[in-house]
């Protein structure tokens, strides 16, 4: 399993060879080149999912190891790289001393010859980038959009043996959460929203390194028992303010806002 960071004492073979104790890049330093990683996805991809694993990837790797202001970095000269805007991200790189012995953003050194490893889905779309569905204008699963908790209680109470699963908050927090077996990956956030308070919209669920997608049900994910559930949450913009009118509290906000703001300037002559 490849871990986005590791250190100079990796035991990668030359990675240190060379280096004067900090690390393997120094002097292997090549420019960034232009050329943008061709790949396929493992399955057809719209832009909404392609946005989503990316997050999932910011998300997570800089929780485990690496440096922060690294991470960020990386994040800023990969956006650029994808918008051909090869001199600002050239430019980033070298203001954070980040070093490429390949000369490609799949393999990097900070100045302390720790290593950071960004996937090529975050340098460029796939081949079989798809449209997006009319009827699916987020991109995610039908099922993840139901955020009523109470939908999880009227649902088919046959379905499948009830078992604790537990779960790992990216706030730190572990917990156990009560399933059943033929719930789906969208059932469970709802049931983890019901338990928690924590929005479904906002779960992104991982088992193994690997996203789950809100279809799956728990039945076919081979979760044992004492396995964890990682749980990363993100606190996201609505991205639909049209599709629920009668659910949008913050589009009256400047309604009235502005309608103090256009009174109170008024200079009304009280004094008689």
């Amino acid at each position: 399993m490849g871990g986005c960071v590791g250190s100079h004492h990796d035991s990668s073979g030359s990675l240190n060879e060379n280096s004067d104790g900090t690390g393997v890049a120094l002097g292997r330093n090549q420019p960034l080149k232009r050329e943008r990683p061709k790949w396929k996805s493992d399955y057809p991809m719209t832009e909404g999912q392609l946005r989503s694993k990316r997050d999932e990837f910011w998300d997570t790797a800089p929780a485990f190891e690496g440096r922060k202001e690294i991470w960020d970095a990386l994040r800023a000269a990969a956006s650029a790289f994808e918008s051909n805007d090869h001199l600002l991200a050239q430019a980033i790189l070298d203001g954070a001393s980040i070093t490429l012995p390949h000369g490609a953003l799949t393999e990097c050194y900070d100045e302390l010859g720790n290593r950071y490893q960004l996937p090529v889905y975050c340098l460029s779309p796939p081949v079989n980038m798809i449209e997006e569905r009319s009827d699916d204008p987020d991109g995610s699963d039908p099922d993840s959009g139901a955020t009523d908790p109470s939908a999880v209680s009227a649902g088919d109470p046959g379905s499948g043996s009830e078992c604790q699963l537990r779960l790992r908050l990216s706030t730190g927090r572990d917990l156990r959460l009560a399933v059943r077996s033929m719930d789906t990956v969208g059932m469970m956030k709802r049931r983890l929203q019901s338990q928690e308070g924590v929005p479904a919209a906002t779960q992104r669920w991982f088992f193994s390194g690997r996203p789950l997608t809100d279809r799956l049900r728990l039945d076919q994910l081979n979760i044992s028992r004492d396995y964890v559930v990682q749980v990363i949450l993100s606190q996201r913009p609505p991205t639909e303010p049209t599709s629920k009118p009668g659910h949008s509290p913050e589009a009256s906000v400047p309604v009235t806002v502005e309608g103090v703001s256009a009174l109170t300037p008024e200079p009304t002559p009280v004094e008689n």
